[in-house]
């Protein structure tokens, strides 16, 4: 019991050193966290690049916004959210750029494939990011971060259903480039 007091008052003093703006507070959060939160960056964007761009504003808002952090819960998790709510305003920026041309979804059969185990994690990445970026945005906040087609239509701010079709239509091209292992980025 003394323990958890101890450590939450530990914490305590940390957060406060964080949003006193402590040089060495921040860097020991950067440097903890950086290789797991670059990951999940990788993941929403389309190169290690735009990663790195999403990764550095979302630790800027980390520490803009570490005052409004709740003591005692999972700042890891909280850092999270920030990096997956700052890819999302990323894709959204990044929307308004480009147009990509709808397909039609079709129902897809899943085969029994058991060359997956065959396959490296650098390949499947290669292939999230070679999705467009509705996709990957879909698939990755449905099949990685396991929210609901209901939560992604609102966050995302379209139907429940598109995020449906779009998380079939990320499935499908993502099986054909595992199946046919080619860079997207050789087009």
């Amino acid at each position: 019991m003394s323990l958890a007091i101890y450590l939450e008052r530990e914490e305590k003093t940390f957060i406060q050193s964080l949003v006193m703006k402590e040089k060495w507070a921040q860097r020991i959060v950067y440097e903890e966290l950086y290789p797991e939160m670059l990951i999940v960056c990788i993941r929403y964007s389309s190169s290690k690049e735009d990663a790195l761009d999403i990764l550095h504003d979302a630790f800027i808002k980390v520490f803009k916004n570490v005052g409004k952090y709740e003591v005692g819960t999972s700042f890891k998790s909280w850092v999270k959210r920030i990096m997956v709510n700052t890819s999302i305003d990323h894709y959204r920026r990044e929307k308004r750029r480009w147009t990509d041309d709808i397909v039609m979804a079709y129902n897809v059969k899943a085969d029994n494939v058991t060359a997956i185990d065959q396959i490296s994690e650098k390949e499947i990445l290669i292939g999230i990011q070679g999705l467009p970026p509705v996709y990957r945005l879909v698939f990755n906040l449905y099949v990685i971060e396991g929210y609901t087609h209901r939560e992604i239509a609102e966050m995302l701010k379209i139907n429940e259903s598109t995020s449906r079709s779009n998380l079939v239509k990320a499935r499908n091209k993502l099986k054909n480039f595992l199946n046919t292992t080619q860079d997207p980025y050789d087009k």
